[in-house]
């Protein structure tokens, strides 16, 4: 099996709860060939906890176009056959991947939300993020600020307590 961090919000952790799945073509972030390659000292947990940094990462640019939902970053880990696990780009440190098929509950390893102190830190960052992707050093710092806060670990089992 293959762990892959997909990019999330809390309405997207509300869906996944209410219909038990995911259908979507979902985007994420794993250990794949590349990073390897690229982050040759790193061992495994360095290099996932990349991919999750970057999964982390997109999720803000997730909250910046859907101004709606609760500020705080979300995701998922997926666990899934290394055949439904296809990279994007062969890029040399690239771990972006497409998460093919359907993704339910069952592939659901672990579920990571910002808790409540984040909030002022994360949306700022969502509305700066587009900013700091095209370069901006201000907007970059504030992106910054939101990465100083560590996403909680949830069971999946735990949905429920963690979006009422």
């Amino acid at each position: 099996m293959t762990r892959v961090y997909l990019p999330a919000t809390l309405a997207l952790l509300g869906r996944l709860r209410d219909d038990g799945r995911l259908t979507q073509e979902i985007t994420g972030h794993a250990v794949t060939a590349d990073l390897r390659e690229w982050y040759t000292d790193g061992d495994e947990e360095e290099l996932e906890y990349v991919a999750f940094t970057r999964a982390a990462q997109d999720a803000l640019h997730l909250l910046h176009g859907d101004p709606k939902t609760p500020r705080r970053r979300a995701v998922i880990a997926v666990d899934l056959p290394p055949g439904r696990v296809v990279p994007l780009v062969a890029v040399l440190g690239s771990s972006a991947v497409r998460a093919g098929g359907e993704i339910t509950m069952t592939d659901v390893a672990a579920v990571h939300v910002d808790g409540g102190e984040a909030e002022e830190a994360v949306s700022a960052a969502a509305e700066v993020v587009e900013a700091a992707a095209a370069g901006d050093d201000d907007a970059q710092f504030t992106v910054d600020g939101a990465e100083d806060h560590e996403l909680e670990w949830y069971d999946p089992s735990e949905l429920d307590q963690l979006l009422d």
